[in-house]
């Protein structure tokens, strides 16, 4: 797939001077989130009619969510709304000059799955097998809206659980991980305080 395409998983499109995304857990040691997907702005604006987000650039997601792929010593986001430092959410105004960044374990094998299209559709049938959605309804929320101060804070990106040919990925029992972007930071498209749950019913 071409460098700058919507994908989930493979490998992010960065700019080459920076670094794969991480974090610093409870005992110190840095670990790599794991990178969820990446969206081309310019790829979604024909179906982006109300002006929601930027029409060109990059915005790539990365979650801690090692646990739901089988690697349970991991710190994941679990089923309350989470601190900033449990995703990255990041928007690149410019696609020029990225390069594809890669992880590898100790023996140079690559740890991303192998990447997946991203095709978008305006029609979005809740009642599908898969509940991935953009600026998805919170059908997976037991509850009347999210706990104070997120009242009326919008699902930016809703994952579903996946089984695919090289890996499984398990939200609690079968569940959903929903990034969760603030009104007022979606309208200046500002990324840095967006939240995630998983949620699962």
């Amino acid at each position: 797939m071409p460098t700058t395409a919507s994908r989930f998983w493979g490998n992010p499109s960065l700019p080459e001077d920076m670094e794969w995304p991480c974090y610093t857990d409870d005992d110190g040691d840095t670990l790599d989130y794991v990178f969820v997907c990446q969206i081309n702005l310019a790829e979604l604006a024909p179906y982006d009619t109300a002006d929601i987000l930027p029409h060109s650039g990059l915005l790539l997601f990365f979650a801690k969510i090692d646990h739901y792929l089988g690697h349970f010593e991991y710190e994941s986001v679990g089923g309350s709304i989470s601190s900033k430092d449990a995703v990255k959410v990041i928007y690149l105004p410019e696609t020029d000059g990225l390069v594809e960044k890669e992880l590898v374990d100790e023996n140079d094998n690559p740890v991303s799955a192998a990447e997946m299209q991203i095709a978008f559709t305006y029609d979005f049938d809740p009642l599908r097998d898969d509940d991935t959605c953009l600026f998805a309804h919170p059908d997976h929320r037991e509850w009347e809206s999210w706990d104070h101060p997120y009242e009326d804070w919008l699902i930016l990106l809703q994952v579903d659980s996946f089984s695919g040919m090289d890996f499984n990925l398990n939200f609690m029992d079968f569940g959903v991980l929903d990034f969760l972007i603030s009104p007022r930071d979606l309208q200046i498209a500002d990324f840095s305080g967006v939240r995630a749950i998983v949620l699962s019913t």
